[in-house]
């Protein structure tokens, strides 16, 4: 018996510092590790550069900030992706979603509404983009309804999403690129304008940080109350200051970035103010598509932790017969995963086209295989049941600081390809690995 008794504390003793440090904060050792790739990424590209060019161009605000951007559309769908996969299905239709739901909305905007209400009317751009949203959710609801109820395999269902959705766009304006979008609506793309500004950052910042001290203490409190184990002390306050100071560097990074001086100077003349002689300066701070990134992100976390839908799709995940034999129905649960990531599709493809500030048949192009790697690499598992959203928006950040890193140092697109691909095949391995080690 007092072999018997030791043994735990013999574990423990021969536990290393490394492991009982991640056991006690209760940090994820895979996004530990997602964060490591990302920092030697960034920190190689930026190297890179300096050596090649006599300069780095990679760890700058303007690229960073640049960076923020072009994720938000790829990481809103990685976030839908999650639980398209989780239930063990696949969607490859999601980059022509996305340019059907663009070029409706651009169409929309700029050929039929301006006849209808008027050039500039305030609601144009409201009414544009509940289109593009409605427009993606019924097509996603259509692809869950083939895969749910007449049983169609969702990879022939979306591969078939893939070609006629995209024809279906192309026939929409015949091939045309619509533009110019509305200029409300162009701020949902970023820019200069589409920013909210050093003081609005400020403002999310303490926010975001407010909220995480309070999700830390209201998180022990609840563990205490039911009597689960709750972390040290120390660690509860390390976890605190570490997001916090993540959030103030942030902050501090968008607000590093200035607008252009030929943009500086135009809203300076009109609104009758005089440039000094060093120069005006205003800081971006956070983009409008990162902010939405930003509250996908929280809303879709909610939805999966904290409803009974979230808890039936990772039943389904993981075990799509005992889930029904439970009183689950599996269908109408599918049905809405598709329609969910149809809805986010939209909201992509309104970010996407604002920030090209038109509309084209080649919107999207591709994105699937960037979606779906996102999610894969951020450890959704192609074997279903297993699934994080912060991880698939790290995962999108990682696919896009690839893509970036290589274009500034002026890797071929074939190169590029090679090099996502092989990132894919490795993610893959990662996680069969990872889950045969978890038995």
């Amino acid at each position: 018996m007092s072999d018997i008794a030791a043994r735990p504390v013999m574990a423990a003793d021969e536990e290393g510092p490394f492991r009982r440090f991640l056991r006690q904060t209760e940090i994820d050792s895979r996004l530990l590790g997602m964060v490591g790739a990302l920092a030697l990424i960034w920190i190689g590209f930026h190297l890179y550069g300096y050596f090649v060019n006599g300069f780095g161009a990679f760890l700058t605000p303007r690229n960073l900030w640049n960076l923020s951007v072009q994720t938000a559309s790829i990481g809103i769908m990685a976030t839908g992706m999650v639980l398209v996969i989780v239930t063990r299905n696949i969607d490859l239709s999601v980059g022509s979603v996305l340019g059907l739901c663009a070029m409706v909305m651009g169409v929309m905007q700029v050929w039929y509404l301006p006849q209808w209400l008027g050039l500039g009317h305030p609601a144009l751009w409201i009414i544009t983009v509940i289109m593009g949203l409605a427009v993606g959710t019924a097509v996603g609801a259509f692809h869950g309804w083939l895969i749910a109820y007449l049983r169609i395999p969702a990879f022939i269902v979306t591969l078939g999403g893939l070609l006629v959705w995209r024809g279906v766009a192309y026939l929409i304006a015949r091939g045309e690129t619509v533009s110019p979008v509305d200029s409300r609506f162009a701020l949902l793309g970023g820019g200069p304008f589409g920013s909210i500004g050093a003081t609005g950052s400020w403002i999310v910042g303490l926010i975001a940080c407010a909220a995480i001290v309070a999700l830390i203490i209201t998180g022990r409190r609840q563990r205490q109350r039911f009597q689960f184990p709750v972390r040290p002390v120390w660690a509860e306050v390390f976890m605190a200051v570490v997001g916090c100071g993540f959030v103030v560097a942030v902050v501090l990074l968008v607000n590093s970035y200035p607008w252009p001086v030929g943009i500086v100077r135009q809203y300076a003349e009109a609104r009758g103010i005089e440039i000094p002689d060093g120069g005006l300066f205003i800081a971006h701070g956070f983009a409008i598509p990162v902010l939405i990134l930003l509250a996908v992100g929280i809303a879709m976390t909610f939805i999966a932790t904290r409803t009974r839908f979230g808890r039936y799709v990772f039943a389904i995940g993981g075990n799509p017969e005992a889930a029904e034999l439970a009183g689950i129905n599996t269908r109408w649960v599918t049905l809405k995963v598709f329609a969910l990531m149809g809805f986010l599709c939209g909201l992509s493809a309104v970010i996407a086209s604002a920030r090209l500030n038109s509309a084209t048949n080649a919107l999207g192009t591709l994105d699937e295989l960037y979606v779906i790697a996102s999610a894969v690499i951020g450890g959704t598992s192609l074997a279903g049941g297993l699934g994080t959203i912060y991880g698939a928006i790290l995962g999108a950040l990682v696919m896009q600081s690839l893509q970036t890193g290589m274009v500034l140092v002026g890797f071929d697109s074939a190169v590029q390809q090679i090099v996502v691909g092989t990132v894919l095949v490795v993610a893959v391995l990662m996680d069969t690995i990872y889950r045969r080690r978890a038995r």
